[in-house]
């Protein structure tokens, strides 16, 4: 993997972005991360930096993720994320997201549950009159290419009958949409501005639908 120059940071997400998190996957370890900290740095975190900055004005200030990964309580002692993620809430857990891995780039955004009670805001949300709203939304996003996912429940949720014509979005405990771009010429080009912002305007309806619902 060649390596990049601390003093030129790549514009955009190059090739060297993408080889960083390959060879993450397969050598996830402190002395890979040494190694290529240089990469990390200039291929990824300040294209990433430099990106969240021209999209602030509109979307505001994101929230980049730490690359070290909490293994206190996991079997998985792997030390490093294999992505990069950043977020712009604009509520508690609901936010716009940005994900660089080695499978590209990740774009969308929605809710992360953050506390009981807003998955039972949430919950009441989509079994009232407003959820027809969301499911609308969703579809509406699902033509244009972005999935829905999130965790979700295989059987019915407790109180909710089988079939309620939402179903699939009351099992959710949380929701995203996004839609997965594999590494393209664009994404080190100003395009890559445009097209994340694009996406995120898409996501709109959902990241407002939710964060009006799921506020206390």
């Amino acid at each position: 993997m060649a390596r990049t120059s601390a003093t030129t940071p790549v514009v955009g997400f190059g090739p060297a972005a993408f080889e960083f998190y390959a060879g993450l996957e397969i050598d996830n370890t402190k002395s890979y991360w040494e190694a290529h900290k240089v990469v990390y740095a200039d291929a990824i975190k300040a294209p990433l930096l430099a990106l969240l900055g021209e999209l602030e004005p509109e979307f505001g200030t994101a929230r980049v993720f730490r690359p070290h990964r909490d293994v206190r309580f996991s079997k998985d002692k792997s030390p490093y994320k294999e992505q990069q993620g950043a977020v712009t809430y604009v509520e508690d857990g609901v936010g716009y997201y940005l994900q660089v891995s080695a499978d590209g780039l990740l774009i969308g955004g929605g809710w992360g549950i953050t506390a009981p009670e807003q998955l039972t805001r949430f919950r009441e949300a989509v079994a009232g009159p407003d959820g027809a709203e969301l499911a609308k939304i969703v579809k509406a996003l699902g033509k244009a290419g972005f999935a829905a996912e999130g965790e979700q429940l295989k059987t019915v949720p407790r109180g909710f009958a089988s079939d309620h014509p939402r179903i699939d979005l009351l099992r959710h405990k949380s929701l995203y949409l996004v839609s997965m771009h594999e590494p393209a010429a664009w994404m080190q080009t100003p395009e890559l501005v445009t097209k994340v912002r694009t996406s995120w305007r898409k996501c709109k309806p959902a990241i407002e639908w939710l964060a009006q619902h799921l506020a206390e």
